[in-house]
């Protein structure tokens, strides 16, 4: 009788090691996906200064726009936390994605090598950086859910594992992408 529950002891504790590295190793990998958007906005936020300079050149007389992305680009470097990034990013979008609409207004600038090559990059880093936010909300989907299973449930808050915010657009920006689209002639 003794070496039953001395095996059960044995076996529970096993399961609470595994279980217990295994939401380590999840909460790693949440860790290790926030960083890969670090990187791609690093990449992103490095580019844009570029972005300005080469329209700075061809849309002088457009300092509105020019200062509303650097602006956008300084709030979201400076941004912490997974819904002021968000937040911050999604500013910053909108401001990019209005200097890139002078390239239509200016027929040099749309001209331009250099233009083209910013946009062409921008738009891989912005391609890498989507790819980058499904990771990480993966990864934090998988994580919460393995937290708030049973039997982990039971153990899990007291080990220090707690729910993870996904890298969302926030209530207005989905507001704003769940309209249908207008298209006028």
């Amino acid at each position: 009788m003794g070496w039953v529950i001395l095996g059960l002891l044995a076996a529970v504790i096993v399961y609470l090691v595994i279980t217990y590295n295994g939401l380590v190793a999840m909460r790693q990998r949440v860790g290790q996906a926030f960083a890969d958007i670090d990187v791609q906005l690093k990449q992103r936020h490095d580019l844009i200064p570029n972005l300005i300079e080469t329209v700075k050149g061809y849309a002088a007389h457009e300092r509105g726009t020019l200062d509303a992305v650097i602006a956008a680009r300084n709030a979201a470097q400076s941004a912490t936390g997974v819904h002021a990034q968000a937040a911050a990013e999604q500013q910053l979008s909108g401001a990019v994605g209005r200097l890139l609409a002078l390239g239509e207004a200016y027929p040099d600038l749309k001209a331009s090598a250099n233009f083209q090559q910013l946009q062409v990059d921008l738009g891989n880093v912005e391609d890498k950086l989507a790819a980058a936010r499904r990771f990480f909300n993966n990864a934090v989907g998988e994580f919460n859910a393995a937290i708030q299973a049973f039997p982990a449930v039971l153990f899990a808050p007291q080990m220090g594992f707690t729910p993870r915010e996904f890298f969302d657009v926030g209530e207005a920006a989905r507001t704003q992408l769940d309209a249908p689209p207008t298209v006028k002639f």
